[in-house]
């Protein structure tokens, strides 16, 4: 098996999916070149000549045949110890005016995103300020690691190790939500390559791919 696959992903799904699989799906085809592009703005990917996209499951374009790559996914707020102790913990997210926040700003429309809450059927959104704004979840993790104010993020994107090993600390953890899962898609109308099912086995830890 041999030729090009074109992926434009998220960067969540490159870092925790793509990118620990690397390895294995080239030696089983060294013969394949994967072009991977990491974008968060939600690109077209008939337009791009992309073969795949991978999104979350909420964010598919029409007319695409997905697949599941995770289970949903959990949102969670975090802080540093260290800023818990000098400005206290929120109890409600309505207590994030008085606290300093890392903002988020979205890709697709350069807005900020209002980070949103759910608790036995009510549902907030709470525009939040603070020292930092940006688009990557490396930096919005970095500053809360530095105690610059709370982040709120995906679980699965780097933040779980650091609240097992206590740098971070979850708050609002009531008020939590959950996004669908990251899925990988393709034009329906496309007849799925060869090359992409065996991407897609690796994956999914599929055989001969559940192997490291």
């Amino acid at each position: 098996m041999s030729g090009t696959l074109r992926i434009n992903t998220l960067g969540i799904a490159a870092r925790t999916i793509i990118a620990p699989r690397l390895s294995r799906f080239y030696r089983a085809h060294p013969e394949v070149v994967l072009d991977i592009v990491v974008d968060d703005s939600l690109a077209d990917i008939v337009a791009g000549r992309f073969d795949a996209g991978i999104r979350v499951g909420n964010r598919l374009e029409k007319d695409m045949v997905a697949v599941r790559l995770t289970p949903d996914l959990n949102m969670v707020a975090v802080a540093s110890p260290d800023y818990l102790a000098r400005r206290g913990t929120p109890k409600s997210p309505a207590d994030l005016h008085h606290h300093t926040c890392i903002n988020w700003r979205l890709q697709m429309d350069g807005k900020h995103y209002r980070w949103e809450f759910k608790k036995r059927g009510k549902q907030l959104e709470v525009a939040v300020n603070g020292p930092v704004i940006t688009n990557h979840a490396d930096v919005g993790i970095a500053a809360a690691l530095n105690g610059l104010g709370i982040a709120y993020h995906l679980e699965r994107d780097g933040v779980g190790e650091h609240l097992a090993q206590g740098r971070l600390v979850q708050v609002l953890a009531d008020w939590s939500i959950s996004r669908p899962g990251l899925y990988l898609y393709y034009p329906s109308r496309q007849h799925r390559p060869a090359l992409l099912g065996a991407f897609i086995d690796c994956l999914l830890d599929r055989k001969p791919f559940d192997q490291p």
